[in-house]
């Protein structure tokens, strides 16, 4: 990957290739929400466990393909493969950074 993706990116896509969730919290805000599958996810903690519960049931890496930012909207397209049905798909994660941070990430299709 040859993009420059702003520090709160780099870190979430870093904690993506582990099993531990601990990492998250260098890149995510204390309040922040991210909605997936139809799902709203709020606070850390509760991101921390829809990551370990997502990496475990699908076993999958995030290829980023290319980003663009627009003020504090991140918009970063990616491709998911991984042990889920349609694998590999192509999706959009939705960045707005606040502190540095990731405050809320919407990823849809």
């Amino acid at each position: 990957m040859n993009m420059m993706l702003p520090p709160p990116l780099d870190a979430y896509l870093l904690a993506e290739t582990v099993t531990d969730t601990a990492p998250l919290s260098n890149c995510f805000t204390a309040d922040a929400v991210v909605r997936d599958e139809g799902r709203t996810i709020k606070g850390l903690e509760a991101i921390q466990a829809w990551k370990k519960d997502s990496k475990t049931r699908y076993q999958y890496s995030i290829e980023p393909l290319d980003v663009s930012q627009n003020g504090a909207t991140v918009t970063m397209h990616a491709r998911l493969t991984g042990t889920f049905p349609g694998s590999p798909v192509e999706l959009t994660y939705t960045f707005v950074l606040a502190g540095g941070r990731i405050a809320s990430l919407e990823i849809r299709q």
